[in-house]
This record gives C-alpha cells, structure tokens and sequence, in this order.
C-alpha cells in the first residue's frame, strides 16, 4: 500500500503543474481535461468555461507521484493541515527548492539548521500548499 496525494486546484492546475515542474523539476505524467473525459460531464456539474481545464492529471517529484485537478476544489476550501515533505541528497538542492516554492509564496519557517536535520525549512508556495524542505 501507497498513500499518493491528490490535490484541487479550483482552476489552476494547469498553472501548478508548470510551476512545479519548473520550481521541482517535476515530470508530469499525464493530463486530461475536462473535455476529454470518454464519459460526457453531467450539465450542471461543471462551472462555464470549465470544459478546458484539467479533470486529471498526475506527476513525478522523484519516485514520489502526485496527482491534481481543477474539479474538487470547486468547494472552496482551501489547502490545510498538512504540508507535503521532501528531502534532498544535498543542501544546494535544499536551498534551490526553497527558493523556486518561495517565489510569489509565502517563507513559514526561514531555511537553516535544527536539531533534526543540517537544513530545513518550510514554505508555502502561490496556491496555498505548504511544504517542508530537508537534507
């Protein structure tokens, strides 16, 4: 058994998705769109000009897979309780990370040394998702 994460976006997976490649090196997986689903969307079900965005779609960070969408955010709730971990082999990669979340996020815990690791840090990016960087 797995636990994969799976996160709403309410309109902005798509964006994510680029950020996160560019900011983690994610490898996305796969995408499918709302349009493209083999069964039709029920009317009412999705808000207009929804019909582009992303019903699906999952990437790699390392061996590690996440999986997004636009539909289940549609509630309004926003991200909490949690923050999603990643460690790195080396502190350059740690501080690189760090930085590439941070932009146009928000610093939660300013990058440096604990007593359980020699760097660690947690931000939270432009969406409302917070993680914690370790060596």
């Amino acid at each position: 058994m797995k636990i994969e994460p799976y996160l709403f976006f309410n309109g902005q997976a798509e964006e994510a998705l680029a950020f996160y490649e560019k900011a983690l090196g994610a490898k996305v997986e796969m995408v499918m769109r709302f349009s493209e689903s083999p069964d039709p969307i029920p009317d009412g079900r999705l808000p207009v000009g929804f019909e582009n965005k992303i019903m699906h779609a999952s990437f790699l960070i390392g061996d590690a897979r996440v999986m997004v969408s636009d539909g289940g955010g549609l509630t309004g709730r926003k991200f909490g309780g949690f923050a999603l971990s990643l460690q790195f082999p080396n502190e350059a990669s740690v501080r690189a990370a760090f930085e590439a979340l941070a932009e146009g996020g928000q610093i939660d815990m300013p990058i440096g040394p604990t007593f359980w690791s020699a760097c660690f840090g947690m931000v939270t990016d432009r969406f409302g998702l917070q993680w914690m960087l370790t060596l």
